[in-house]
């Protein structure tokens, strides 16, 4: 009579009846233990053999699997298991991975390759010569060329608040406006008041230009601040406009101290170590926080978000537009380097040098 009421079946509701006269589960539990469907891993513990050998083919003897010149993503993965006869969703998949200690994760940059055998000892000798500088009140700067960047309605990485579903519209190719270009911003951080300095030039990022916004530094912002100095230090990477092997460079830092009577030492970082620079990460790293997300319309758009950095530590930047003429190809001849008021230091004087006026 309570199979043709109910419409469930008779075996069904003695298999009731007897769960009432058992003792009920704990709280929460609506499954006594063991029952249920098996999880794939369980049922047959081969399938985690057979994922890990698709995740990690070298480590695992299989240099050839099918997922080796792909994607790991959960449904390749799915995919390639069920040719070999597991059928499992991406979802089970990706639990499989978790279970096994896996994880999404990005490349990690800790391999720095070959190592000049003095790196260390030429980052002690900088930072023992920054110290003295500083203790004596000279000015010591860091300078390098930030990443050249396209003027124009461009998209730029990173997001910002705007309102929804009005997001700025940018061009879908990245191809140069002739009119506008690129621009190179030349940068000066003055580590001992945390102060930087932008140049923002439109031609040719040469030696000429690295130079001439250490001058222009020199004039706006540091002959203010140490109107007694008789020296400079100058701490940069190895290549670029300012590398230590650029005739060019070193000419133009003689015209340079001539001009400013400043006694200019430069010491210059080892090969491969320009992150060690510090105006990469306490100058570059927050201009591009402040202008993530902002299309850089024009010359005047870039040279504003640069001046409007600042930190709660203190860091000011200005920045100014050079729309001076830099050609490339300048060659130095052996009579001019020879004229030189160079002095190389006993420490790899390659790398550390002084110019005199």
């Amino acid at each position: 009579m309570v199979s043709r009421a109910s419409g469930l079946s008779r075996p069904t509701l003695h298999k009731g009846l007897r769960e009432l006269s058992e003792e009920p589960l704990p709280r929460g539990q609506i499954r006594r233990a063991g029952g249920g469907r098996k999880r794939v891993e369980v049922a047959d513990p081969l399938v985690l053999r057979e994922l890990e050998r698709l995740v990690e083919p070298a480590t695992r003897g299989d240099p050839q699997s099918p997922l080796r010149w792909t994607s790991k993503s959960t449904r390749h993965l799915a995919a390639a298991l069920a040719k070999v006869g597991y059928s499992l969703s991406h979802q089970t998949v990706a639990q499989m991975l978790c279970s096994l200690g896996y994880s999404l994760q990005g490349t990690a940059k800790t391999l720095e390759g070959t190592q000049h055998p003095d790196r260390d000892a030429q980052f002690k000798y900088i930072n023992g010569t920054t110290k003295r500088y500083l203790r004596e009140g000279w000015p010591v700067i860091s300078v390098d060329t930030k990443k050249k960047e396209l003027v124009g309605q461009f998209s730029r990485a990173g997001r910002e608040w705007r309102p929804k579903g009005a997001p700025e519209e940018v061009f879908v190719h990245d191809f140069p406006d002739p009119t506008l270009g690129k621009v190179a911003p030349y940068g000066v951080y003055d580590i001992g008041h945390d102060l930087g300095w932008v140049n923002v030039g439109t031609d040719h990022d040469t030696a000429s230009f690295a130079v001439e916004s250490i001058r222009r530094w020199w004039t706006r912002m540091g002959r203010p601040l140490y109107p007694e100095a008789q020296h400079l230090l100058i701490c940069a990477d190895g290549g670029g406009s300012n590398g230590s092997r650029l005739r060019l460079w070193k000419a133009e830092l003689q015209r340079f101290a001539t001009e400013t009577c400043l006694k200019t030492t430069v010491c210059h970082f080892p090969p491969g170590t320009s992150k060690w620079n510090k105006i990469e990460h306490r100058l570059f790293s927050h201009i591009t926080m402040n202008w993530r997300g902002r299309p850089l319309v024009s010359h005047d758009v870039v040279v504003k978000l640069i001046g409007s950095t600042k930190t709660k530590s203190g860091l000011k930047v200005k920045a100014w537009l050079d729309k001076q003429k830099y050609p490339t190809g300048v060659q130095v001849s052996d009579e001019h380097m020879k004229a030189l008021k160079l002095t190389r230091h006993n420490f790899h004087g390659e790398w550390n040098y002084t110019i005199e006026p």
